[in-house]
């Protein structure tokens, strides 16, 4: 995947490809972040960078070939390129102000880099948690030993441990010396959306890059690129917590609905103070997540959610906030009049008042203790 068609992660990839381009990327290093950010993806661009056989030095006003460096030494063998491509929109040009300058990238379309994308490429090595969720001292002993070897056709061997936090400690023990002294043609990168599990002497010994969130702009883009209408995109990048593959897990319908009825409970409990009112609006609210068990307890959650995205931006617009930087613009005139009631300590008793329901959730207090409690909140 191509650094160009990336959407987020700039200033990372701008810090990477400047290391690239001048042969000093580290031998190993750790990708972490949320799930669903690009992580693993762009462990797949480095190796396409890696082994590309059309190159491309430049994509800033004109994209310029490089011939093919010889398989020799030198730091042309060295160099590579980043690309986070779950947060990627093929073919889609970077808003104003997204541009950053590319010294090293793939063409992402030779025959190389189909087959690194495909995942069948004899030099690329991907290693993920087997049936039992984990990933065993097997798998990491026998990526060990491919790497020592020279590439089998291309520039570089790339090893990639996706979900690197559930290698077992006897896995992660015998990586340490390779680690330390990887073999002169591979490169290692851990993937992980939980580094602090990794063992401290893993962790030393690889330099970590953080991924973070994308932001709600550049997730609705991805996600209106995807054919995905505005407004359900918004609905998605509201709830999805900067990931891009989360939120296309996401149901928009749901969501739509979820947010819907957020807003109402919160109109709802504006207009009146008198407890048995709220408590009626929070029965009606319970007959639209009914389900049982767990289904029920995540449909109130993901009401919660929305709930909360609602009332940081009444109170964005209340404290006369950049209007850009709403999560839910699409219903910006519901939003202006419960700005007018969760305002100040309101809006921030109110916000915090859902994420303790949403906390009582997680520790399984019951739905309709939690609903009823909210609306008192309010």
């Amino acid at each position: 995947m191509p650094f160009t068609d990336v959407i987020g992660h700039d200033r990372l990839i701008g810090l990477l490809a400047r290391s690239l381009r001048d042969g000093r990327l580290p031998p190993s290093l750790i990708f972490a972040g949320l799930s669903g950010i690009g992580k693993r993806l762009t462990a797949l661009a480095t190796a396409q960078v890696f082994n590309c056989t059309t190159p491309e030095t430049e994509r800033r006003g004109g994209p310029t070939r490089r011939a093919r460096p010889s398989r020799g030494g030198g730091s042309s063998e060295r160099r590579a390129g980043l690309a986070g491509s779950e947060g990627s929109v093929p073919n889609k040009p970077r808003a104003e102000g997204d541009a950053v300058p590319i010294r090293e990238d793939s063409c992402g379309v030779c025959s190389t880099c189909v087959r690194i994308a495909k995942g069948v490429h004899p030099d690329v090595i991907v290693i993920e948690p087997g049936d039992s969720g984990a990933i065993k001292i097997d798998q990491v002993r026998e990526c060990i030993d491919r790497a020592a070897y020279r590439p089998f056709e291309g520039r570089r061997r790339v090893v990639i441990i996706d979900n690197a936090d559930a290698m077992m400690a006897t896995a992660q023990q015998a990586l340490l010396k390779t680690l330390e002294e990887p073999p002169s043609a591979s490169t290692f990168i851990l993937v992980t959306a939980r580094p602090d599990v990794l063992l401290p002497t893993v962790l030393s010994r690889c330099p970590r890059l953080a991924f973070r969130p994308l932001s709600l702009g550049a997730l609705v883009r991805a996600l209106m690129a995807r054919g995905i209408a505005e407004q359900e995109a918004h609905a998605l990048a509201a709830s999805a917590e900067g990931s891009l593959g989360r939120a296309l897990e996401l149901s928009a319908g749901d969501l739509i609905e979820a947010r819907a009825l957020a807003q109402q409970v919160l109109a709802g409990a504006a207009r009146s103070s008198e407890p048995a009112r709220r408590l009626d609006a929070a029965r009606a609210w319970l007959g639209t997540t009914a389900g049982g068990g767990a289904l029920e307890r995540s449909r109130m959650a993901a009401h919660l959610r929305a709930m909360a995205s609602l009332l940081r931006d009444a109170e964005l617009l209340a404290a006369g906030g950049n209007a850009d930087a709403l999560a839910n613009v699409d219903v910006r005139a519901e939003l202006e009049g419960l700005a007018q009631v969760y305002r100040g300590d309101r809006g921030i008793r109110a916000f915090a008042a859902v994420d303790s329901a949403l906390v009582a959730l997680e520790r399984n207090a019951g739905v309709k203790i939690v609903a009823d409690w909210l609306v008192l909140q309010l």
